[in-house]
């Protein structure tokens, strides 16, 4: 039997997506659940099995018409391994994921670091796909970063290369989930927006965003597009800190493209204009013309087409 599909798992710290996917990239069927992170590391695995099986189920295939399952997770890991070592949002740690899913359903499985994996995705069937040369960013509930470099990606000598939400951006800043203080992850994630104008909030700082009960970054971004003057200094300052790391990570690959992708990259012209004008302001003159900062095509796809990718690729 020909195998024409492959399985994506774009396994996150609050969501476990899974999908069935062509060889080209084309979503037949997908499912998402919640991870329950909270509950602990055989609780995530469960799950994993259980959204895979859900997919299968739903599609109406078997494994032998499947050719490889692709996994994108949170680092760091060792992707030549199969490894999940310890990402700082998920309870699993030195966990050989790729032997626990083989095992399970017989399948050959790849691991990827999910910016890598989205990174991967974009190169080949979203806004990188005339590029040789782009750096992939996402920005959501943490940030990551995948570079590809002449048509390759680029994993460094650990895997674990473009860990950019692991920069230090404010060295006597916030301390990251990591252990750091002032990681760009920690100043300029979706996480790192909400939790700033909660504590503003409560200081007692007057704002519109006071008319929520739970308040996320869409709200703070919805309210400062409305003239919220609290909600607008809370996005300036973190998208101020987030063009500073493109900026950097621009200096060091030369990139055609710069895609930014992920929850936070839904927020549009607020966002581009602001990471535009930053990195027009801190980058030599010829980088800066040379490299375009554009939203990822694939936007809310972008993680689950990349896992698709990765079992494309690695199984060709």
């Amino acid at each position: 039997m020909k195998k024409k599909y492959v399985i994506a798992v774009d396994l996150g710290g609050t969501k476990i997506a899974c999908a069935l996917t062509d060889l080209e990239g084309n979503i037949i069927n997908e499912n998402t659940i919640p991870t329950n992170a909270q509950e602990g590391e055989q609780e995530v695995l469960k799950r994993m099995f259980l959204v895979i099986e859900k997919v299968l189920e739903d599609s109406k295939k078997n494994s032998d018409e499947i050719k490889a399952i692709g996994i994108g997770s949170p680092g760091p890991l060792d992707s030549d391994k199969g490894i999940i070592l310890d990402p700082p949002n998920l309870p699993l740690k030195n966990v050989d994921i790729v032997k626990y899913i083989e095992d399970r359903f017989k399948i050959k499985t790849y691991l990827e670091n999910d910016a890598n994996a989205a990174a991967i995705g974009e190169y080949l069937f979203g806004a990188g796909k005339e590029t040789r040369n782009m750096v992939y960013i996402t920005v959501s509930t943490g940030i990551g970063a995948g570079a590809i470099i002449d048509g390759k990606i680029y994993r460094g000598a650990t895997c674990n290369a473009l860990e950019l939400g692991h920069v230090t951006i404010l060295p006597d800043g916030p301390r990251c989930n990591c252990g750091n203080f002032g990681c760009l992850e920690v100043l300029a994630s979706g996480t790192a927006i909400a939790r700033e104008a909660n504590k503003n909030l409560a200081h007692g700082i007057e704002s519109s965003l006071n008319n929520y009960k739970k308040i996320t970054s869409y709200e703070v971004f919805k309210e400062a597009s409305l003239g919220d003057k609290m909600s607008l200094e809370v996005v300036n300052k973190a998208l101020g800190y987030l063009g500073i790391g493109i900026a950097n990570a621009i200096t060091a690959f030369d990139p055609q493209k710069v895609i930014i992708g992920g929850g936070v990259a839904m927020a549009g012209d607020m966002l581009f204009d602001k990471v535009r004008k930053v990195v027009k302001e801190r980058c030599f003159k010829v980088l800066n013309e040379s490299c375009e900062i554009v939203q990822a095509s694939l936007k809310t796809k972008s993680g689950i087409i990349g896992a698709a990718a990765v079992a494309i690729t690695e199984s060709k």
